[in-house]
């Protein structure tokens, strides 16, 4: 493993001058302290750590606990009262502090791999997927290490593999898992890069070698995300200002717009699959079987690719992962036979009963653009099915989701399940409320069952005639979000597998 360099708490605090963030500081003669550990979790400190006090939620008793475990300076943007003397640096803005000391303390790991940043309101962790395929088999074949990946499903950096709960994690977090990438040899990095990373600058002190913009919808619209929808689509578009390289999807909304914001990288690539001058056009795109056919064209190569994952909507994502690949001029074989495998963990995972009544498709779509993507397909690709759909909303955030994910379902569905989805601090019979209100109005009849096993239970038993069930929100995930605790519990996929199989032994 890479030695690290290692820095005194003078050097940290030089770096929080030159930011014009120190609000003041006391030292106690201890400037010269190296260093050993940086983090904000007061369970990982060590010895000769430099403690972070951040969030809304933080209490003076972590501080203490982490002094206890051998913190040997804090950075905060308020001072405490404490029984011994132990140095400290106020700032303004601890938000804009992270990531400069991360970055600095991980010796600028991000450096020494090539990274992709993946934005939009939709299709981030499919194609973060689709582009791990690709490049793992390419790494593969030429007996290098599989690449690291950051997303919304899990996090792997060559030595955690953990299931995440953020999209884009804290900076202390991302630069660990870039050092830890390097350090296990891995080349490639992809990752997801949602509004709220570029909003309170996670990703600052660092560069995308290609960052890619898929769409753009209302979404994520709160008092405690984005203001207004403004406030969130110019926060997407800081992507481009960490970007070398752009790539575009003209087919988006707002596209002159995302082109424009696009212009400050050094080099803007364009996908579409209706605009012919884009630089990778999509088209023939169809079905054969279970499979989704369409031909790329652009200056290198044309040719045809497959897609075995369902979801014609997923040829965006594939487009956007091959351009992607060729910046890095990866040959187009592996783009192929990535492709063709990929598969995303509660990302459209289909299963079907033994009487091909029930088919049951598991998927992560949670907003207003991915929903109606998500319903479309499948009424054009299931025509003959009936849908059923079963979903919720999360508690006291993205408030708009439940006037349009009620929408959506109710206008396409036959009947619709309101469940439990990260309820947090509000009750979920109240989100459920809310949302039937928006179903009820394009006249679907609905059940509310909080608990989502017995919604999936329920569902698939009073299934009548071929349908298809459409369980979004949770994909994979195996915790759901009450007050602040995550409460473990099967994924959605699991309780698929386990009443598809009651459901077979009775029919």
């Amino acid at each position: 493993m890479e030695q690290m360099n290692k820095y005194t708490i003078d050097l940290y605090s030089q770096l929080i001058k030159e930011q014009d963030n120190l609000v003041e500081e006391e030292l106690f003669g201890k400037g010269q302290t190296i260093i050993e550990q940086l983090t904000f979790d007061s369970k990982k400190v060590t010895e000769n750590t430099f403690f972070i006090c951040k969030g809304m939620a933080f209490k003076e008793e972590y501080l203490k606990e982490a002094i206890k475990n051998g913190a040997v300076c804090y950075i905060s943007e308020q001072k405490y009262e404490l029984d011994e003397e132990v140095p400290y640096i106020i700032v303004k803005d601890i938000r804009k502090a992270m990531p400069v000391l991360a970055n600095k303390f991980f010796n600028e790991a991000w450096k020494e791999l090539n990274v992709i940043g993946i934005g939009g309101t939709k299709g981030k962790s499919t194609s973060v997927y689709y582009m791990k395929s690709i490049l793992d088999d390419y790494l593969a074949a030429n007996g290098k290490k599989e690449s690291a990946v950051i997303s919304s499903i899990d996090i792997y950096d060559g030595v955690e593999k953990i299931e995440s709960h953020i999209t884009t994690p804290e900076a202390v977090e991302l630069h660990g898992y870039f050092r830890n990438a390097v350090n296990s040899g891995m080349e490639f990095v992809e990752m997801e890069v949602s509004s709220q990373a570029l909003k309170y600058g996670r990703v600052n002190e660092m560069m995308f070698d290609v960052a890619v913009f898929l769409n753009i919808c209302e979404d994520h619209i709160s008092p405690i995300e984005h203001k207004d929808f403004e406030d969130y689509f110019s926060s997407k578009l800081l992507i481009f200002q960490k970007a070398k390289t752009a790539v575009v999807n003209l087919d988006a909304d707002f596209s002159d717009r995302i082109l424009e914001a696009a212009q400050c990288a050094s080099k803007v690539v364009t996908i579409s699959t209706q605009n012919e001058d884009a630089d990778f056009y999509a088209y023939n795109l169809h079905k054969e079987g279970n499979g989704t056919i369409f031909n790329v064209r652009c200056a290198e190569f044309d040719t045809e690719f497959e897609l075995t994952m369902p979801g014609l909507f997923n040829v965006e994502n594939a487009l956007a992962t091959i351009a992607v690949a060729s910046q890095f001029n990866i040959p187009v074989e592996y783009m192929y036979s990535g492709l063709k495998k990929a598969r995303s963990s509660g990302r459209m995972e289909l299963s079907t009963s033994d009487d091909d009544k029930v088919i049951a498709v598991v998927d992560y779509a949670h907003n207003k653009l991915s929903f109606e993507k998500l319903f479309s397909s499948i009424k054009e690709e299931y025509p003959d099915r009936e849908i059923i759909s079963i979903f919720g909303c999360p508690g006291k955030k993205a408030f708009t989701r439940r006037r349009d994910l009620g929408t959506i379902a109710g206008k396409y569905a036959k009947k619709v399940y309101l469940a439990a989805e990260d309820p947090g601090y509000e009750p979920v019979e109240e989100i459920s409320r809310d949302i039937a209100e928006y179903v009820e109005a394009q006249g679907c009849p609905y059940e509310m069952i909080e608990d989502r096993g017995e919604a999936i239970k329920k569902a698939i038993e009073s299934v009548e005639n071929p349908s298809i069930l459409l369980i979004t929100g949770k994909g994979n995930e195996t915790r759901q979000k009450y007050g602040c605790e995550y409460v473990d519990c099967p994924s959605d996929t699991d309780y698929v597998k386990k009443y598809l199989e009651e459901y077979n032994k009775t029919h």
